[in-house]
């Protein structure tokens, strides 16, 4: 059987995970963790990334290298700046941007020197069984979450998420970060600081990306008291629900 590495920038986004997992066996490497076993019936590797786009990308590279893994999937949170993108929904990435690269005019502006376009695509078949996955949690959300009738349910966005080396908490800086990628015609729904640098590696090595992101907060001024609060309730919940659905679905794909 092949297995899925499941990778998560903090303990709070995996520790529901690593808590159900069957069979563990702790490898340290490379400065991290990294947990093997099975995770309802599937091979699993359990990693916390670390925090920015190069931690990330050292992680990646070591879960392809030293543990063959035949898929990554990212789970955690990210700021949400896309309209009508709320704090509790959830978006399934279909391509990524880095949003602080910027080698023009030598090159297009966020394009990174020696790939094609700006923008890092993840794996079609794999991010279909992902946002099968989140759709099928989502629809069963007020089980999950104790949402009241008459609360919104959460909602499931799909489309481009922009990863950067700083942690965005101003109205401004989002503001100003979603209008200038939207001018060039790069619709960004949400923004974190690990997934584009996976993206890349995978792209590398040919392996599987996909990544889901619940919304924490709107990347603005209220961010750094909506982020803990929304770490401690909510990120884990959604990461072991939807991780259990995907991997039933390529148990039997």
């Amino acid at each position: 059987m092949t297995t899925t590495a499941i990778l998560s920038a903090l303990l709070q986004e995996q520790s529901g995970l690593l808590a159900a997992l069957q069979q563990p066996q702790r490898t340290a490497h490379a400065g991290r963790t990294f947990w093997q076993g099975t995770l309802h019936g599937q091979p699993v590797v359990l990693a916390l990334s670390g925090i920015g786009k190069v931690a990330a990308a050292t992680t990646a590279t070591a879960l392809i290298e030293r543990f063959g893994v035949a898929r990554i999937v990212f789970t955690g949170v990210a700021g949400g700046v896309g309209e009508g993108v709320q704090v509790g929904d959830v978006v399934v990435a279909h391509d990524y941007v880095q949003h602080d690269m910027d080698a023009s005019p030598l090159f297009e502006r966020w394009c990174v020197p020696g790939y094609a376009g700006v923008r890092l695509p993840c794996d079609a078949n794999l991010t279909a069984l992902l946002s099968g996955a989140v759709h099928a949690c989502l629809t069963s959300a007020r089980d999950i979450f104790d949402i009241k009738e008459g609360q919104n349910l959460p909602r499931l966005h799909a489309g481009l998420i922009a990863s950067g080396d700083q942690f965005v908490s101003s109205a401004a800086s989002a503001q100003a970060l979603r209008q200038t990628l939207l001018a060039a015609g790069h619709d960004v729904l949400a923004v974190e600081m690990e997934g584009a640098a996976v993206a890349q590696v995978c792209m590398d090595y040919g392996v599987p990306f996909a990544a889901v992101r619940a919304i924490s907060d709107r990347a603005d001024d209220a961010a750094h008291v909506d982020f803990p609060q929304f770490m401690a309730t909510v990120a884990s919940r959604y990461a072991d629900h939807i991780v259990r659905r995907l991997l039933q679905s390529l148990s039997i794909k």
